[in-house]
């Protein structure tokens, strides 16, 4: 596997591969941004069209960025070390 770690690291190449645990993923943060959407917005809304929804979460997100917009706060402390 030392060959394709070094592979993968090879800085000319045009795709990046990073690594990196579960719990730090950024798709931790699109699944909250997602929540707070669907809570906010998509449950309580009432859509005549899928121009309509496409619309009203345009607007959603102006107003969001606008007013509420904060980094999430991040809470994980690490796994604890089985003995």
């Amino acid at each position: 596997m030392k060959t394709r770690a070094e592979f993968l690291r090879e800085p000319t190449h045009q795709i990046r591969f990073v690594y990196l645990p579960k719990h730090t993923s950024w798709l931790n943060q699109i699944e909250c941004w997602f929540s707070i959407l669907t809570r906010r917005l998509i449950r309580r809304g009432n859509f005549t069209s899928t121009d309509d929804l496409k619309q009203q979460i345009l607007e959603f997100i102006a107003y969001f960025n606008r007013t509420l917009a904060q980094p999430f706060l991040w809470k994980f402390e690490g796994f604890s070390d089985p003995e």
